[in-house]
């Protein structure tokens, strides 16, 4: 028995050693000799070791919601079937099947931080970057896939992850936890990932009785509807959009103004 699960927790002691792919070069598929990596930075798993590391990641992302590592690593584990839908929808859709062929990818390297600050105030560059300094948060801190076994399907969750204060953006939320758990919901309904479900359920528990109220009779519905009216937003190709003002961007996508409250002040 110790034997069987020292061999099935070997991956989380390679997690610590092993850099990412630079995330200025696309994801593409990339076969490393007998081997069997898929991808730069691919790390094999069997099922038995993929369901530890889900319940391990689970139960430290919960614990600290502040791991994004364990985080990464419960989304990677336990959103297959989640992940084949959204690349199905992409693929159908001609801007997402663009986004699935071209790999582009969002970091401090990728953007042109300089056009950014010139864009007309209110355009979806321009509130990007103004989120990205007042949160005082970088595109360079989400975590490299590891543990997706399908180069394209692992491609299509590090797109999600460098997205995700993008959506911050479209729902001006902050990144305070009631926030976090705002956009949660929102991307829970988008995308039907477990790690988003869990984030959206078990989120509001450090809550306050203040924030709980507000998040249950007002934030939570409005971000449900929100994300089932929106078209997925995985079939956006961001970087051409930068000089989209940001209402108009909202209109296409059906997202309405969030609830009159003072989210930022609430936790």
């Amino acid at each position: 028995m110790g034997t069987l699960l020292r061999s099935a927790l070997r991956p989380l002691r390679r997690l610590g050693g092993l850099r990412g792919q630079a995330a200025d070069v696309p994801l593409r598929g990339v076969r490393h000799g007998a081997a069997g990596l898929l991808y730069p930075g691919h790390i094999p798993t069997s099922p038995l070791q993929k369901a530890l590391l889900a319940a391990g990641s689970a139960g430290m992302a919960l614990y600290n919601p502040y791991r994004h590592d364990m985080v990464a690593v419960l989304g990677e584990t336990t959103g297959l079937r989640a992940l084949k839908v959204l690349r199905d929808q992409m693929r159908k859709d001609p801007e997402g099947a663009e986004i699935l062929q071209k790999r582009p990818r969002i970091s401090l390297s990728t953007l042109d931080l300089d056009k950014l600050r010139s864009l007309p105030e209110g355009s979806l560059g321009q509130e990007y970057l103004c989120f990205l300094d007042v949160n005082r948060v970088s595109p360079d801190t989400r975590a490299p896939t590891r543990f997706v076994d399908d180069e394209e399907l692992a491609y299509v969750i590090q797109r999600y992850r460098e997205i995700h204060d993008m959506l911050h953006t479209l729902l001006g939320m902050p990144t305070n936890i009631l926030g976090e758990i705002v956009v949660k919901w929102f991307e829970a309904v988008q995308t039907g990932l477990p790690m988003c479900i869990l984030g959206a359920l078990f989120g509001p528990i450090r809550l306050s009785a203040q924030s709980l109220q507000v998040l249950v009779s007002e934030l939570i519905p409005w971000a449900i509807q929100n994300g089932r009216r929106a078209p997925c937003v995985l079939n956006l190709y961001y970087e051409r959009r930068w000089e989209q003002p940001l209402r108009a961007l909202r209109e296409e996508l059906g997202i309405t103004d969030p609830p009159t409250v003072h989210v930022r002040g609430l936790a």
